[in-house]
């Protein structure tokens, strides 16, 4: 593997930590306060992307041009890249990242499964409307009330009608989904089927029978939409199966979808964890370097200065799982195991890197006020060991295939 950042990813991190610190930061605590992000803001951002973005970027926006698979001959940088950018931008503020315009985490099901047409009807939509000035996003509506981290408990309802499919169900916790062009959803034809009864559709916004029930209000990422989506007697397209009848017949494929989107977020989500991880180690780190002479032999000094240095190998050695989920990807091989290992190890260095940042700034750091980031940080970031799936589904993930035999997982 190789550590170095190409010219774009360099170009990259310093553009978004000049505009991280000097730009978004100091809107931080309002957005958060608000629960808004202004729309003219991201106008200009995407806006500003644009104008800044290669090949190599579009490719890890996942643009709807076609690409050859990678391989480890012919390895890509789109992955990787997707990462840096993710990082920084969690770093800056990671509730800003979730509300950016674009297909979302519905880009990677689409990718992964969907047809020709279909990648290029439901991008170029997105494609379309930002073209044109409007904001327009995609959405992926996997979870409900009673399944989250077991995909294959779904109960969201589908049933094929002439040349409709008719969804029944609801989902929670949806990203974007009230403000979303069209969702991802996932149904299931009998859920005695398990895995095998798994249906993935792309609903678009303004579908009878598709309404948006509550927008939650959340510990933390309050700037971020968090939406419940209801289906009621819902009629979709038969074209808007995901891959169309045909990638199903006996197949599991779409519990293969959902688990190829996580082979693909988990690491992005590793990543942005690792960006509000690195925030309060750094808020920490001065915070002591601006209170303390830590060269003076004074017991407490020397335990701030090791507790700094844990936090600091904690980070770095989860980067080093995330770098090597997405290198895994990059060169076209499985990645499933390194995407739970990392997205476990960079949630739990997170939390810990912020609970022990509290812990070393006190009062300071605790407390709401025009300037305390940490505290807002500390509610952030306790989610990013729970969605994706949470911790334990991924020791399961990993456990899975490091006793492939044992049916006890």
């Amino acid at each position: 593997m190789d550590f170095s950042l190409t010219k774009t990813q360099q170009q990259m991190a310093e553009a978004l930590s000049n505009l991280g610190k000097y730009v978004i930061r100091p809107m931080s605590l309002e957005m958060d306060r608000t629960h808004v992000v202004p729309e003219a803001f991201m106008k200009q951002f995407v806006a500003l992307a644009g104008s800044l973005r290669s090949d190599e970027v579009n490719a890890a926006l996942g643009e709807s041009v076609e690409r050859p698979a990678p391989t480890r001959d012919k390895p890509t940088q789109a992955n990787r890249t997707a990462l840096v950018g993710a990082e920084w931008m969690a770093w800056a503020d990671a509730s800003l990242l979730l509300c950016l315009p674009g297909p979302g985490l519905g880009g990677p099901p689409i990718r992964a499964t969907g047809t020709r047409e279909q990648k290029k009807k439901w991008f170029g939509m997105l494609e379309e409307k930002n073209a044109a000035g409007e904001l327009a996003w995609g959405a992926y509506g996997l979870t409900e009330p009673g399944a989250g981290s077991d995909v294959s408990g779904i109960r969201a309802s589908c049933r094929k009608d002439g040349d409709s499919w008719v969804i029944n169900g609801r989902k929670c916790y949806i990203t974007n989904g009230a403000r979303a062009s069209w969702t991802v959803v996932f149904a299931t034809v009998d859920p005695e089927l398990g895995r095998g009864g798994h249906r993935a559709f792309v609903v678009e916004k303004g579908t009878p029978g598709f309404s948006v029930g509550k927008i939650e209000d959340k510990l933390g990422l309050r700037a971020s939409e968090t939406a419940e989506l209801v289906f009621d007697d819902c009629r979709v397209p038969a074209e808007n199966l995901l891959g169309g009848e045909d990638a199903y017949g006996s197949r599991s494929t779409g519990f293969q979808t959902a688990m190829k989107t996580f082979d693909a977020t988990r690491p992005l989500v590793a990543a942005m964890a690792l960006g509000i991880g690195r925030a309060a180690h750094e808020y920490a780190r001065d915070f002591v370097k601006d209170r303390y002479v830590l060269s003076r032999p004074i017991a407490r000094y020397h335990v701030l200065a090791d507790r700094l240095a844990r936090m600091h190998r904690k980070l770095e050695g989860a980067r080093m799982l995330v770098w090597k989920a997405a290198y895994l990807a990059d060169t076209g091989q499985p990645n499933a195991k390194e995407a739970s290992m990392c997205k476990a190890a960079a949630a739990q260095a997170a939390v810990s890197a912020c609970f022990e940042a509290i812990e070393i700034c006190g009062a300071e750091g605790s407390i709401q006020g025009e300037h305390q980031l940490l505290e807002k940080w500390f509610r952030d970031i306790k989610v990013y060991d729970i969605f994706e799936g949470t911790g334990q589904i991924q020791r399961v993930v990993v456990s899975k295939r490091l006793f492939p035999d044992l049916r006890a997982f």
